[in-house]
């Protein structure tokens, strides 16, 4: 991995993605939880397509605008950072009209039996 190196998911809106469902908010609006859980799953995915399963420990994002269920969303994940088993990324979400959120997001390089060994 390098950085410069990005991936991009397409995903469209769900229902049980809203903060009136999720609990944020009162609206049926796209979630700030959802939003960063997308961030962190096109960031995963980077990793994950050169061999390396992480664990997310950072995210610092902005959530600018607000979408309905249903809209179609564009993820991009771009690695901004390599330091050892230390990924950090640059992450931005739009829809049609533009940018809905950006931010950044750090994870972490793991070896998962022994990550998961030492929660027992």
């Amino acid at each position: 991995m390098k950085a410069g190196d990005s991936y991009t998911l397409k995903h469209t809106v769900a229902e049980n993605e809203t903060a009136e469902v999720l609990g944020s908010g009162g609206l049926p609006v796209y979630s700030t939880p959802s939003m960063i859980c997308l961030m962190e799953l096109t960031s995963y995915r980077l990793a994950e397509e050169q061999g390396f399963q992480t664990v997310g420990t950072k995210v610092n994002i902005n959530h600018l605008r607000a979408c309905k269920v249903g809209t179609e969303l564009t993820a991009t994940a771009e690695l901004t950072e390599v330091d050892g088993r230390r990924f950090e990324y640059k992450v931005k979400v739009e829809d049609s009209e533009g940018l809905i959120g950006e931010g950044t997001h750090q994870r972490f390089a793991i070896d998962p039996e022994r990550f998961m060994a030492k929660l027992k």
